[in-house]
């Protein structure tokens, strides 16, 4: 195996297609071909399923994929590690951001990284803690942002700061415009549109009810965000949410938000890397960037 037989193979994974991956890799697709059966000869394994409309991949190509991604991103840390021995941090960073965070945060710690480290390349996606946490330990990621994690020896976690979860609900609703505060077990008497499970936010929701032995009245099921606050502000039902979620939405005016009592709720935002692969100087210093940026709760 060597790293261009490898990432012939990669390009032919995703996009389906040695066709394709031949145009992308601006390389003729009879020499695409070879280097990846070269590759399938030296494991010994077939990699794709080949037929008239394309490749899918086999059981075999499918785990070589996932490390293939990892051993791609390693090769380049190292280079880029070694580069940073000049003294400015080189190379790229991918980050992963909640969407909310994502869409709070992110412009502003853009325009501070690309002032603070001009040669460096910065990549940021937005996801579900879940699944953040899934692309980090696979490597896809360098640095991901969680909410709640969940404790893995794979994991470096640090907290960043706590926020409170808060209900939202339709401000036209006569009880939500006149009371301040909710206690949780009013809250279990209300219809929720709440993340799917195991969403750390639905565990947690469902967890405190059950310890008070009730149980939440979930209208729906939504994973995303955006979709959550639409449909609080059409009065759909009600959702638990951190302060951010409204915040990016375009119906803020027609909501409200009350604070959940008896107990309190609050959300912790983590920044997490892997303990199992070298930082490179450049994922230190955009972690350091980070703090400096989400450490203080924002109104």
């Amino acid at each position: 195996m060597d790293l261009r037989q490898l990432e012939y193979f990669i390009y032919v994974a995703e996009l389906g297609s040695f066709t394709q991956a031949a145009a992308v890799l601006g390389v003729g697709q009879p020499a695409l071909s070879r280097q990846v059966r070269k590759l399938e000869v030296a494991l010994r394994q077939t990699l794709f399923y080949r037929n008239g409309r394309g490749v899918r991949l086999t059981e075999a190509g499918k785990r070589l994929l996932a490390h293939g991604r990892t051993i791609q991103l390693q090769v380049e840390h190292a280079r880029h590690d070694v580069e940073d021995a000049r003294g400015t941090p080189l190379g790229r960073v991918i980050i992963g951001f909640p969407y909310a965070v994502g869409r709070m945060s992110s412009t502003a710690f853009v325009k501070a990284f690309r002032h603070r480290y001009p040669r460096a390349n910065l990549c940021i996606t937005e996801g579900l803690t879940i699944h953040l946490q899934e692309w980090l330990l696979a490597g896809r990621i360098d640095i991901a942002l969680l909410h709640d994690p969940v404790p893995s020896p794979s994991l470096d976690i640090q907290p960043i700061r706590e926020d409170d979860l808060l209900l939202l609900g339709y401000k036209k609703h006569s009880e939500a415009a006149v009371v301040a505060d909710i206690p949780l077990r009013r809250v279990a008497e209300l219809p929720l549109i709440i993340p799917c499970r195991p969403h750390p936010l639905r565990m947690m929701v469902e967890t405190r009810l059950a310890n008070m032995g009730l149980k939440p009245q979930v209208a729906l099921e939504i994973d995303a965000v955006a979709t959550i606050v639409n449909l609080v502000a059409q009065g759909e039902g009600y959702a638990v949410v951190t302060r951010h979620a409204v915040a990016i939405s375009a119906f803020k005016e027609s909501l409200q938000l009350r604070r959940i009592i008896g107990p309190r709720m609050s959300s912790v935002l983590a920044l997490a890397t892997s303990s199992e692969r070298p930082l490179t100087t450049l994922v230190h210093r955009t972690k350091e960037l980070l703090l400096e940026q989400l450490a203080a709760p924002q109104a």
